[in-house]
């Protein structure tokens, strides 16, 4: 299979394969200016093989990391980082030994929709159900943090919101950020909702992007983030730390592999990805 950036490629399933969206597909997308191209690359962050996008108030960079031009300010400026596994940001998600974050993801309404694509701006049955199976995935490990989906979106940890019609069409499937400085995880992931409709993803399948995403928001990086083409394809592509840091989880192997399908590769080829063995030993030396 192609290969799928996390997640700025534009595709369809047919006999297996991902194709590129036709051309009806493709927007008219603003450009981001020279300056804030040069401070992302300084930041050490990949533009060239990844090229940004403008992203809501912001940019989504690398595929799945949305920035705005406050987080470009106050970060420092990125260093390359060697050949490792595993890698989390210098901010981390406070535990008090037993932390409960609550996630919220807005149901699609009944009879607002047809079959898999659901109404409104909520979420398909099989998107929720994906949602679920990603936190079961994660409370299995039995951490110090876990996750709970609750009904309302008020005072929920992490917010699921839909993606806008126009980002869908244009192929973004997933964004989120990193934690704060202040000990709290992301608060809000962005995701499409026709990962099944458009796509044909798996509940597993759409559950290991959800995870990824969640991911991101605890404070992992990705696990290919000194060279993007493992399981990217392409040239050879090191992220640098992006000036939130990417720092080695120790008992992590050194250099990665597309083979050991960790649920943080930089690309996905859309299929199932549950937790490997490293991908527990990094979940269990940082929670």
């Amino acid at each position: 299979m192609k290969k799928l950036n996390y997640f700025t490629a534009c595709m369809l399933l047919a006999s297996a394969t991902f194709f590129a969206c036709e051309s009806d597909q493709v927007m008219k997308e603003e450009t981001v200016s020279p300056e804030v191209m040069a401070r992302l690359t300084d930041l050490g962050f990949d533009v060239t093989d990844q090229a940004p996008l403008i992203f809501e108030e912001g940019y989504l960079v690398e595929g799945d990391i949305y920035l705005t031009d406050a987080d470009l300010a106050r970060m420092k400026a990125g260093v390359r980082v060697p050949v490792e596994e595993q890698y989390s940001t210098n901010n981390l998600v406070t535990t008090g030994g037993n932390r409960v974050i609550t996630v919220y993801a807005p149901e699609a309404s009944s009879g607002g929709g047809k079959g898999k694509k659901g109404g409104g701006s909520g979420y398909s049955p099989g998107m929720i159900a994906g949602l679920d199976l990603a936190i079961s995935r994660y409370n299995a490990q039995n951490l110090e943090i876990s996750f709970q989906r609750v009904t309302s979106s008020s005072n929920a940890d992490i917010v699921m919101t839909r993606l806008s019609k126009g980002d869908e069409r244009r192929g973004v499937l997933g964004s989120a950020g990193f934690p704060t400085a202040s000990g709290d995880p992301y608060g809000e992931i962005k995701m499409s909702g026709v990962l099944e409709s458009s796509y044909g993803l798996s509940t597993a399948g759409i559950a290991t992007i959800i995870a990824h995403e969640m991911g991101h928001c605890v404070g992992f990086r990705h696990t290919d983030y000194f060279d993007r083409s493992i399981s990217c394809g392409g040239g050879t592509s090191n992220e640098g730390d992006g000036g939130v840091g990417a720092n080695h989880i120790p008992g992590t192997p050194t250099g990665a592999t597309a083979s050991a399908k960790s649920w943080m590769l930089a690309c996905t080829d859309g299929g199932d990805r549950p937790f490997n063995n490293d991908d527990r030993t990094a979940l269990n030396y940082l929670y």
